[in-house]
This record gives C-alpha cells, sequence and structure tokens, in this order.
C-alpha cells in the first residue's frame, strides 16, 4: 500500500510518490518524502528524511536514504540509526539489510544513553567496524569493538556478542560484580548463562578472590506438569585449605494424577560454617524433605519424609531427631441426618535418632541420646451451628481420639503406650454491629467457651510439642500443643472479645483479648507459653492497616495482665518513596523451651527512593538483650536511561565456632538495554 501527496508514473516501469509518503508492507511501515519505484528490478529508491517500524514499532531505522527491495526488508540505508526496543540505538555511516533478518551497520556505535547533538559523548557506548543485529536470533554481533565510558576508552575486543533488548534469555556472560569480604578478599564474580532450550536453563559464576576459588551453579528446567531446580558451590579456599567445601540445594514440585502433587526439598552442605563463610544463606539447621500431598474441597492427604541437619555448634545430629516421616488423611461430611460437619482423620508419626544410646548422656538437654518413636493416631469430631434468638451463635463439637505410641531406646519410658480420649466443647459468641453515622462500621463479638477432655495422659515422651505458640488462632481450640504427642485433659474454659472498626477512609483495625481458664494445667505447658498456671496468661493481639501503606501488628502474653512472657510487633509502610518494615520480639527466660536467658531484638530494613535516580536501603539487627549489634547492611543505587550502579556492605558481628565475623562488600555496574529489566522508572539525561 503506498499512499502519499503526490502518485505519478514516469513511463511504463517506474512510479514516483512525493510529499508525505507512508508505504506499507506486511508488518512493516516506512515513511519518507519520496519514494521511487522501479518495476523492473523490483528496487524502491528512497529519499529521507525515512523512518522505518518493523515488528510493532519493537525496530525503528531513521537514514537519509535508501536502496530496498519491494518487501522494505532488504537492502541498503545510508546515515542511518536503529532503536531497538526504544532502549538500545545504533548509529552508523550505512545498514545493509538482508535475508530479512541481518542488519549490517559499518562504522557504527552503539549505546542505551541519551545522545546530544552538541557533540558531547554519551556516558558509554560501543565503537566497532562492524555491527550486526540478527533480528530471528535476538543477538547482535559486534567485529572490532571499543567499550567508552565519557568518550575514553577502556576495553578493546576484537569480537563479542550481546543480546538484542528483545530477548529475555539469552546464551552470555551476565554483569560482572566486584566482592569484597573480610575473610575471603577482594573478587570478582563473572556469571554465565547457558540457555540450554526453552524449556531449561544453566547458570554458571566462577568466583575467584584473593582467598577463595569457587565455582556457583544454578540449573533450572520446567515440565508441563512442574519443575526442577538445582543449586550450589564448590570451593577451595584459605579457611580450610585442606578440604573441598560446598552445599548443593534442589527444589522440584510436579503435578501427578489423581490430584496429586509431588515435591521435594533437598539441602547438604560439606562443612558446617560454609554458608556463612560465603553468605549464602543464614539457616543454621538444613532440612530436606520429599512429599505426596491433595488438597480437595472436603479432603487433605499428606505423605512426607524429612531429614533434618543442624549446623549449630552446641547440637550433637546423632541425638537430634534427623529422620521424620508423617503421614496424614483427613476427610470431612455432612451428615444428613445428624446436620453440621463430620471430620475423620488419621495420622502416622516417627522420629529417629541415629545415637544408638537408651539413656541421658552427658549434654544438658535432658533428652535420651537414641530415643526413636513411631505414633498412630486416629479421632473423629462432629460440629455442628446453631443460631439463637438475638443473635446468638452456639458451636457444639464432640469427638474421639486415639493415639498408640510404641517408644524405642529409652530406658525410662514403657516400650507400648494407649489412650482414648473422648472430647466436647460449647462455644457461645454474640456478634454484634454498629453503623456509625460517618459512614464506618464497628462490630464487637464476645465469645466464651467450655470444654472438656478425658482419658488418662500417656507416659511418652514430649519430643512434638516442645514449643507452644498460645495466640488469637487457637484461643477456642480443643488443644494448644502442636501435635497430638500431648492432649489437654480435664474442664477448661476460655473467654474473649473483638473488636473491628472499618472506616470509609480506608483503614481498619481489630483488637481481641482473652483468656483461658483450666482444672488442671498441663505440666508440659512451659512457664513462658502463657498456659502453666490455672488462669492462663492475658492475651492481647490487635492489627492496624491503612489504604497508604502502613500496617502494624502486635500480640502478646502478659502473666497478671501486667508482666509479659512473650511479645511481638511488625510494622510495615510503604509507598513510592518508602519501603519500610520493623519487628521487635521480646522472649522470657524458659529453661523449659531451652532458653535460658531473655531474648529480645529489633530489626529493620528499608529503603527510600530519593528520586527516579538514586535508591538507598539499609537494615539492622540490633540484640537488645546483649546491647549490641548483630547484623547491619547498607546499599546505594545510581540509574539513569543506560546505566545501573549499585554499591552495598553488610557486616555480621556472630561471633562462635562455626560462625565467624565478616564485613562484605559489592559493586555491580548494569548497561540498561542489554540486561533484565527491573520495572523502576528512571531518569534521562537532559541536553540542556
Amino acid at each position: 500500500m503506498l499512499v502519499a501527496d503526490r502518485i505519478w508514473l514516469a513511463g511504463n516501469d517506474r512510479i514516483v510518490a512525493e510529499g508525505n509518503v507512508e508505504a506499507l508492507q506486511g508488518d512493516v511501515r516506512l515513511s519518507a518524502s519520496k519514494i521511487s519505484f522501479d518495476q523492473s528490478t523490483g528496487e524502491l529508491v528512497i529519499e529521507g528524511p525515512i523512518r522505518l517500524t518493523q515488528e510493532g514499532g519493537e525496530t525503528v531505522i531513521v537514514a537519509d536514504a535508501a536502496r530496498l527491495d519491494a518487501d522494505l526488508r532488504n537492502g541498503l540505508l545510508t546515515g542511518a540509526r536503529m532503536m531497538l526496543s526504544s532502549q538500545v540505538q545504533m548509529a552508523a555511516a550505512q545498514i545493509t539489510r538482508s535475508e530479512e533478518r541481518y542488519s549490517e551497520l559499518v562504522k557504527a556505535t552503539v549505546s542505551s544513553c541519551h545522545v546530544c547533538d552538541d557533540g558531547r559523548p554519551p556516558l558509554w557506548q560501543i565503537r566497532a567496524r562492524r555491527v550486526t543485529h540478527d533480528a530471528e536470533a535476538g543477538q547482535i554481533y559486534f567485529d572490532a569493538a571499543r567499550f567508552e565510558v565519557l568518550g575514553v576508552p577502556l576495553l578493546y575486543l576484537p569480537h563479542m556478542r550481546m543480546p538484542d533488548p528483545n530477548q529475555t534469555r539469552a546464551t552470555g556472560f551476565l554483569i560482572p560484580s566486584i566482592k569484597r569480604n573480610s575473610r575471603l578478599g577482594t573478587g570478582l564474580k563473572l556469571p554465565y548463562f547457558w540457555a540450554i532450550g526453552e524449556s531449561r536453563d544453566l547458570l554458571l559464576t566462577p568466583y575467584m578472590s584473593q582467598n577463595s576459588r569457587t565455582l556457583e551453579f544454578r540449573y533450572r528446567q520446567a515440565f508441563a506438569e512442574g519443575a526442577l531446580g538445582i543449586s550450589g558451590a564448590i570451593s577451595s579456599d584459605e579457611l580450610l585449605p585442606d578440604e573441598a567445601r560446598g552445599y548443593i540445594e534442589a527444589a522440584g514440585r510436579f503435578l501427578l494424577p489423581r490430584d496429586l502433587v509431588l515435591s521435594f526439598d533437598i539441602e547438604a552442605v560439606a562443612d558446617d560454617g560454609y554458608l556463612a563463610d560465603y553468605a549464602y544463606s543464614s539457616k543454621d539447621r538444613l532440612d530436606s524433605r520429599l512429599a505426596v500431598e491433595r488438597a480437595r474441597r472436603d479432603e487433605w492427604l499428606s505423605l512426607s519424609l524429612t531429614h533434618y541437619y543442624s549446623l549449630r555448634d552446641d547440637e550433637d545430629n546423632s541425638t537430634l531427631p534427623s529422620i521424620i516421616g508423617d503421614a496424614s488423611y483427613e476427610m470431612r461430611h455432612f451428615p444428613a441426618m445428624l446436620g453440621g460437619e463430620l471430620r475423620l482423620g488419621t495420622e502416622w508419626h516417627h522420629h529417629h535418632r541415629y545415637s544408638d544410646s537408651d539413656i541421658d548422656g552427658p549434654d544438658t538437654d535432658s533428652v535420651t541420646d537414641g530415643r526413636d518413636v513411631t505414633r498412630l493416631s486416629a479421632s473423629a469430631d462432629w460440629r455442628r451451628w446453631y443460631t439463637l434468638p438475638a443473635g446468638l451463635r452456639a458451636e457444639l463439637v464432640a469427638g474421639v481420639a486415639l493415639d498408640a505410641f510404641r517408644t524405642g531406646q529409652d530406658a525410662g519410658l514403657p516400650v507400648n503406650q494407649t489412650g482414648v480420649t473422648p472430647m466436647g466443647a460449647l462455644t457461645l459468641s454474640w456478634p454484634m454491629l454498629r453503623q456509625l453515622p460517618g459512614g464506618g462500621t464497628q462490630v464487637l463479638e464476645p465469645v466464651a467457651q467450655l470444654a472438656w477432655s478425658g482419658g488418662t495422659a500417656l507416659d511418652v515422651a514430649n519430643d512434638e510439642s516442645t514449643r507452644l505458640e498460645f495466640d488469637e488462632g487457637n484461643l477456642l481450640g480443643l488443644t494448644r500443643f502442636t501435635a497430638p504427642d500431648r492432649r489437654e485433659r480435664g474442664w477448661r474454659g476460655a473467654y474473649g472479645v473483638s473488636f473491628s472498626h472499618f472506616d470509609p477512609s480506608g483503614w481498619e483495625g481489630r483488637l481481641v483479648l482473652g483468656q483461658v481458664v483450666q482444672e488442671d494445667p498441663d505440666p508440659a505447658f512451659s512457664e513462658s507459653s502463657g498456659l502453666s498456671s490455672q488462669f492462663s496468661d492475658l492475651l492481647i493481639a490487635g492489627q492496624i492497616s491503612t489504604d497508604d501503606g502502613f500496617s502494624l501488628s502486635a500480640r502478646g502474653l502478659f502473666e497478671g495482665g501486667i508482666d509479659p512472657h512473650k511479645t511481638e510487633a511488625r510494622a510495615a509502610w510503604n509507598n513510592e518513596s518508602v519501603s519500610l518494615a520493623a519487628s521487635y520480639v521480646w522472649l522470657a527466660g524458659d529453661l523449659d523451651e531451652d532458653r535460658p536467658n531473655v531474648i529480645s531484638e529489633w530489626v529493620v530494613a528499608g529503603d527510600y527512593r530519593w528520586n527516579d535516580s538514586w535508591l538507598t536501603s539499609a537494615n539492622v539487627r540490633y540484640d537488645v538483650a546483649d546491647d549490641r549489634l548483630a547484623q547491619a547492611g547498607f546499599g546505594v543505587k545510581w540509574s539513569n536511561e543506560c546505566v545501573d550502579v549499585a554499591f552495598s556492605v553488610s557486616k555480621s558481628f556472630a561471633s562462635s565456632t562455626v560462625l565467624s565475623p565478616s564485613t562484605d562488600f559489592s559493586f555491580t555496574v548494569g548497561l540498561r538495554g542489554f540486561q533484565a529489566s527491573d520495572g523502576s522508572k528512571v531518569s534521562s539525561k537532559s541536553c540542556k
């Protein structure tokens, strides 16, 4: 299609269009001041200024003059500039287009920086004798390339290849980074990405420093019904010169027939201090898990096998429950005769210690070194809800649980124990709603529960319910233990009140108060759990959120309503300029939970965007109980339309036989247009 102010025939084989000429051929659109088409040769002679757009505007060429074929895809353009995805511009004395995919630029300059007309060089540019753009492969090839910063040559390469901006995955080197660690020294990371295919890739990152030679790797593969990822590192360093060091992680998730999901997560290290020395992870216990699960509307199935390995210097892996197997199945029915909901469940659990000792060793944990436990539990409970006069709500629960234990390698406990626990509860709540004159809504809901569980406490070890969390989620629960190796028994009650406010301006808040009353508190309740007394600690919890990005949540257990046993608070604030998060935790010392001293800690992290170019970030972890910094970090990033420069420093103050204090520095420079975009806004250079 050809559109122009004037079109005429010049002889039998020549058509001339002049004035605001627009030519369209397939997905190519060309505008020029004049076009002459010779039908005998099939050639277009075009006079500029010329603008050629292809593939939805992703490639734009501007030129002074051109000779192209009738498809507007092959030919020669002089005095040309080529723009890829509005990011990378390439200027050349001439551009030759061939085979509908190649664009060859002679005496070319490539940059993603803003170029001014006053002759000042851009921040960075690549000059080359020849540049070839392969549109089909999404690659740019350079011959005799010279990298310049502000017009000063810094690097010469006879040949170089880079992906064009349209690429999302391309084989080649990624952005290098300079890192310094106080223990490993100064080093360079040079990642190489290999796009093996559409569904898999490999990332290899050599890390060379003064005291270490490391190769990091990451393999990923996507399948039609799942995904797999493997990552790790291998090192030879001066910290442990006579040992091969490394770690590996593997994770995957696959969909199986009958709605089943297979997932696995594997973690392993060659030595306990490796992850901390190289700042790969802050975990001090590694867990590897294989599971098959299924979740349906009225059914839950789970089979899992987990292996734990501790990196803590005060823990012996031979006396820890290292291998854990779990199997659980739960279904629910809605019987027409009884009404309500019937839940049936069964659970199998086993944990194994590597030690063969049947007594407690010389450690201080009072746990039999080699104790292995197998548990089988089955339960059935029926629950129904009623609405009584005046809007009073009632929930009735009745059920029974059967538990069977087999304990091995413990001289102080019987081998077999079996028990039956009948249970029931009645819960009353009275939700009341009020509409405020300004459009707000308030909900006040007092609740009370009376519960009972029968049976006799079994003489079995407390290996699963060693850590208890009493909160608003289990205030009205039939048991507050985390596993069936312990069950609350006897009469008990709970009462509380919740208050919620929903404001039309966008903010909302909720406050919960609650307490538990027990006839005979279970001895397994630790003092700091808040449940060790006949009258439990007072539970206070609340949340506030606003539509401008602020949120606050806090929870605490207070003995006598004053003295805290556990408190925590979290706050966050996010908008276009600020991202801030802070948390505080206070835990009383409790030997029953292996916590001899008070834990009190602040963690604050955030970043602030000063403008489109500058971003700063910081994080602090402060141990209030020890009055010392545990960890601190700071980072700054500067960006414009063509470059990202990032610098960060972090310091860890931890010290043990496994962890040592260390300081890390990192410096990276990325060229926009040839790196993955983070989606952030950037400012362009002004020529004024």
